[in-house]
């Protein structure tokens, strides 16, 4: 798996299988990301930055932070500060992933302006 920001300042890869994708609508996730958060994880140890010249990171709360492409705005990595994966948002992967979207998680806090239809297991919480 190879991935990379908008404008390439930052590029990621990892040999490690990915999760499948968490849908996030948590309040954080729909302000970093403009709609909900779609993300696979990897072992922390199992992904290598190739090329960081545009990543940053903010202290979203005091469980994660969250990386980013400072050049051009891309939401790229949720990184909890307990626990040995790191979440990678599914739409930074360049080409196939093998993944699909697992459920949903914090939906009591999802935009009022779409509705989740697909019939996957929904949470209001983490689970």
């Amino acid at each position: 798996m190879r991935g990379s920001c908008l404008c390439g300042a930052v590029v990621f890869e990892s040999d490690a299988a990915l999760r499948p994708v968490i849908a996030c609508h948590c309040t954080q996730c729909r302000k970093t990301s403009g709609h909900f958060w779609a993300a696979t994880s990897v072992p922390r140890e199992a992904l290598r930055i190739v090329k960081d010249d545009g990543l940053a990171w903010f202290q979203s709360s005091a469980t994660a932070r969250r990386g980013f492409c400072k050049t051009c705005g891309s939401s790229l990595f949720w990184d909890p500060v307990e626990g040995d994966a790191i979440s990678i948002g599914a739409g930074c992967i360049d080409g196939a992933t093998g993944v699909a979207v697992d459920c949903h998680w914090y939906v009591d806090d999802k935009g009022d302006y779409y509705q989740l239809t697909d019939g996957l297991p929904q949470f209001t919480a983490a689970s």
